[in-house]
C-alpha cells in the first residue's frame, strides 16, 4: 500500500478513483472506462508534477521522512556486491543504528558506513530509527582507519533525525565519539564520498558526512537540528517547525548555493518511494563519477583539498 503525505491528498483521491475503476473493470467492459482511466491517470501525474514542482521545505522534510522511501540497507543491496558487515567498536558494543562494512562497487573494493533505520516497527526499534549511540561512530572510526590502511575507498550514506540524545549515549561520550568521527573523516588518505539520502541531522550526520564529495538527494534534508527542535529553542512551540524550516535552509538547491554540498542527484517526481531502483541506479552514477574524480589524487591532496573544502563553508556565498 502506497502511503500519501497530507500535501498530496488531491493526487490520493486521483488514485484511489482510478483503482476503484480498475476493480470493477473487466474484459468485456466498455472502452469508455478504459479511457476514463487513462484520462485520470494522466490528472494524476500532472497533478504530481505541479506539488513536486514548488515544495515547500517543510514539505521536502516529510518527503525526506517518508516510511518507504529507500533506506541505506536498499542501497547496499543494490549497488553493492559482496557486501560483508563488521559489528562492534572494540570498546562497548555493537550499535546496529550504524551499517558498516566492505564489498565492492562496481568492481572496486570500498568500504560502506550508512545509517539504517528500517523499514518496519520491528527494525526501526532493532536500528533505533537511525540514531546511532557513541558505539556506532566508534564503530565506524574503526572502519575507516582499517580502509584507510588498506587503501579502499569510503562510502557514506546519510539518514538520520541525529545522534541518540539518551542518558546511555551521554554516559559513554556521544559529543567525544561524534568528534573522533568526524576527525577520522577530515584525516583519511583515501577518497570518501557522502550522500545525504534522506535526514542529514546535526553532528550524528556530520561525523560520517565530512567527505572529499558529499552528494545529496533532491528531496532530502540537511541540518544542524530537526526543524521541531529548532521551533522549539527559538518559539518554545514546535507547530513553528514550518517556519522554522523555511528559515533554516535545509534544503538541497540551498545548501549546493551556500557550498556546504557539492552535487544534487535527481529523484523521480513523486520522490525516492515512487520509485526506489531509478533513485538508487541514479545514486549509483553519481557515487561512481564521484569517485572517478578523486582517484588519481595523492593521499595529502586528498587530506588538503577536504580541510580546505569544510573551512571555507561560511566564508562565501558561491
Amino acid at each position: 500500500m502506497r502511503s500519501y503525505l497530507d500535501f498530496e491528498k488531491p493526487v490520493a483521491e486521483l488514485d484511489a478513483r482510478i483503482e476503484e475503476l480498475r476493480a470493477v473493470e473487466t474484459d468485456g467492459e466498455s472502452v469508455a472506462v478504459a479511457e476514463e482511466i487513462s484520462r485520470l491517470e494522466a490528472k494524476a501525474t500532472q497533478a504530481l508534477e505541479d506539488l513536486y514542482a514548488n515544495l515547500t521545505p517543510w514539505q521536502k522534510a516529510q518527503v525526506a521522512r517518508h516510511p518507504q522511501r529507500p533506506h541505506c540497507i536498499d542501497y547496499v543491496n543494490a549497488l553493492v556486491t559482496d557486501f560483508y558487515p563488521l559489528a562492534g567498536d572494540r570498546k562497548f558494543g555493537e550499535d546496529a543504528a550504524i551499517l558498516g562494512g566492505f564489498g565492492r562497487f562496481r568492481g572496486e573494493s570500498v568500504c560502506i558506513i550508512g545509517n539504517e533505520k528500517g523499514s518496519s516497527t520491528e527494525s526501526r526499534l532493532k536500528h533505533n530509527f537511525g540514531m546511532a549511540r557513541p558505539e556506532g561512530y566508534r564503530k565506524a572510526v574503526r572502519l575507516m582507519e582499517m580502509a584507510d590502511r588498506f587503501d579502499i575507498p569510503v562510502i557514506s550514506l546519510i539518514d538520520t533525525a541525529g545522534a541518540y540524545p539518551g542518558i546511555d549515549a551521554e554516559e559513554r561520550g556521544q559529543a567525544e565519539a561524534i568528534a573522533r568521527s568526524t576527525e577520522t573523516c577530515l584525516r583519511l588518505g583515501v577518497p570518501n564520498v557522502a550522500v545525504v539520502v534522506g535526514e542529514g541531522g546535526s553532528g550524528g550526520a556530520i561525523a560520517i558526512a565530512t567527505a572529499s564529495r558529499v552528494l545529496m538527494l533532491e528531496h532530502a534534508i540537511y541540518s544542524v537540528i530537526s526543524p521541531e527542535g529548532a521551533a522549539s529553542i527559538l518559539w518554545r512551540d514546535t507547530s513553528k517547525a514550518q517556519e522554522a524550516a523555511t528559515n533554516m535552509k535545509i534544503t538541497a538547491l540551498d545548501l549546493e548555493r551556500f557550498g556546504i554540498i557539492d552535487l544534487i542527484v535527481t529523484e523521480p517526481v513523486g520522490g525516492a518511494h515512487r520509485d526506489p531502483d531509478a533513485v538508487i541506479a541514479a545514486t549509483g552514477n553519481a557515487i561512481a563519477a564521484a569517485l572517478g574524480e578523486l582517484r588519481s589524487l595523492s593521499r595529502e591532496t586528498l587530506r588538503r583539498q577536504r580541510r580546505e573544502k569544510f573551512l571555507a563553508i561560511g566564508r562565501t556565498l558561491s
